[in-house]
């Protein structure tokens, strides 16, 4: 049965081909967007513009609590994976 779904799967390749690519990317991106030491790199660029005056106090604190909102999950996918 195995060797008979491929053959009529075949004309789906492609599409299986580029949902595979697809899931690659987001596995990436989240593994990007989750990193801790980006996120902690972040959180230093954010207090150095506070304290040069680039972004108020009030831009900073929802920045800062996106920020470790972030770590946050990091450390929970990090302990739960």
């Amino acid at each position: 049965m195995g060797l008979l779904s491929e053959v009529l799967l075949l004309p789906l390749a492609p599409v299986r081909g580029s949902m595979w690519v697809l899931d690659q990317v987001v596995k990436e991106a989240e593994s990007q967007y989750y990193d801790p030491s980006a996120i902690q790199a972040q959180l230093a660029a954010l207090e150095n513009q506070l304290e040069a005056g680039e972004i108020d106090e009030e831009t900073f604190d929802r920045m800062e609590d996106e920020l470790l909102d972030r770590l946050e999950a990091s450390r929970s996918r990090q302990s739960g994976a």
